[in-house]
């Protein structure tokens, strides 16, 4: 007698479980790598030229921040 049945279900639930599992170890090692590497300071700085979205000059910025 055969006591196992793989239905569809229980097939696209495995392979939801292989696809999620390497997910996670991908973005767990990735985190873990930022973080070695920011420790031994292998961390690129980026530039902060265009980090604000404003489009003020520095002028403008320097007036408000006075006030």
């Amino acid at each position: 007698m055969i006591f196992l049945y793989f239905d569809p279900g229980l097939g696209a639930m495995i392979v939801q479980a292989i696809v999620a599992a390497a997910a996670g170890i991908l973005l767990f090692s990735k985190n873990v790598m930022y973080k070695i590497k920011s420790f031994f300071g292998l961390v690129k700085e980026e530039d902060k030229e265009y980090n604000s979205i404003d489009i003020e000059d520095d002028k403008t910025q320097e007036d408000d921040a006075k006030k």
